[in-house]
């Protein structure tokens, strides 16, 4: 783990109770690690407040990481199950308030290639709420965080070759659930 005391000084430490290696850490990972916790919450809002919250939380704890990459890594994953958490949470909330209170929504259209374009958008993210979380995770890592099959090994502390086996197998699901003619992509 990473040790919250500054016994063995290294130059390549970070320690994120320093105000210009956390400056240092924030500048390398924040959109990285606002696009990763936006793709599971679609909440502009959350996300941004979900990321803060992993940051504060470093600082807090006065951690101690061997390197930059290390201290992006920890991010990654604190920020991805905190947004795990949430959107489970905002799930649970909105289908209380559905049982209880819904009253049919009304759509305005204004044409048909934005009511096909809204149906993709939708219909894409209900499959990809339906993947199993181990093959949604690399997949919202790999296509929304723009990360790497080695990063994202490192971030869920699998190998490289199992992260492409996971995406590999997420997509084939995705197309499954989608369907590859109910798709509009113009």
């Amino acid at each position: 783990m990473f040790s919250i005391s500054k016994e063995t000084e290294n130059p390549n430490q970070i320690n994120c109770s320093d105000p210009q290696d956390f400056k240092k850490i924030y500048d390398a990972t924040m959109e990285l690690l606002f696009k990763v916790s936006f793709r599971i919450v679609n909440d502009e809002e959350a996300a941004e407040d979900l990321v803060h919250d992993s940051f504060i939380k470093a600082n807090e704890k006065g951690l101690i990481f061997p390197s930059l990459d290390d201290a992006k890594y920890w991010l990654i994953r604190v920020v991805k199950n905190a947004s795990l958490n949430y959107a489970k949470r905002k799930t649970r909330e909105a289908k209380a308030y559905h049982k209880a209170l819904y009253e049919g929504r009304q759509h305005m259209e204004s044409g048909e290639t934005d009511l096909l374009k809204a149906e993709t958008i939708e219909k894409a993210k209900e499959a990809l709420d339906k993947l199993p979380p181990k093959l949604k995770e690399v997949l919202v890592l790999r296509e929304y965080g723009e990360m790497n099959y080695k990063e994202i090994g490192k971030v869920l502390g699998i190998t490289e070759g199992n992260v492409k086996v996971r995406v590999f197998r997420a997509r084939e699901q995705l197309l499954k659930l989608i369907g590859e003619d109910d798709v509009y992509l113009s």
